[in-house]
């Protein structure tokens, strides 16, 4: 499929619903990419990091706070498997990695069964972009750090086993901007990048 060069993207969970209408999943994940002005990371590039790769079966969680959240999550749950080279330094040696690989594949799989919605938003990289401010106010307002959230996470939900007391209270697979106040004012912004995509 053609994928946009720029986005942000929403990843869903199964078993995760959304309380206002049961039979629709709620987000777990917010993201985007290239927030800096040299950055020329595409969505489709941010997104295989996150996926990992194919053959042979794995990733790196070095390259994915994603991963590496999840990842954390299910040594967390699943206390037989021990792994303390996970999330340490940002290179690995390859005797390292290949010691990974079994709990790498476990990431793929896990991530495997997220379903995913992208928003196409052709911007130029930058923290003041238009995506920097969806992603930001998106992930500010489905957060339940500070209060209830809107949506919040099952008891099964394995975000409950992160190592992040950010993740486990914003009921998001996001380590930034979850304490934060979201900005009304995104909201016309989200809707006409909608509304371009409708349209289109």
């Amino acid at each position: 499929m053609e994928w946009p060069e720029r986005g942000v993207y929403f990843f869903f969970e199964p078993g995760e619903f959304h309380t206002v209408d049961p039979a629709a999943h709620r987000v777990t994940r917010v993201g985007t990419h290239a927030l800096t002005e040299k950055s020329r990371t595409t969505l489709w590039k941010r997104l295989s990091q996150h996926r990992g790769t194919a053959n042979p079966r794995g990733g790196n969680h070095r390259g994915s706070i994603l991963r590496l959240l999840v990842g954390e999550a299910l040594i967390n749950r699943d206390k037989a498997t021990s792994l303390e080279s996970w999330g340490q330094k940002s290179s690995a040696p390859h005797q390292v990695r290949l010691a990974e690989r079994p709990h790498e594949v476990a990431v793929s799989e896990y991530l495997g069964a997220m379903s995913l919605l992208f928003l196409p938003v052709a911007d130029n990289p930058g923290v003041e972009s238009a995506r920097g401010l969806i992603e930001r106010n998106s992930i500010a307002l489905l957060s339940g750090f500070g209060s209830p959230s809107p949506d919040p996470p099952s008891c099964a939900w394995l975000g409950q086993f992160s190592g992040r007391d950010r993740v486990r209270r914003s009921g998001l697979w996001n380590n930034r901007h979850v304490d934060e106040n979201y900005d009304p004012d995104f909201l016309p912004l989200l809707i006409d990048q909608i509304d371009r995509v409708s349209l289109a």
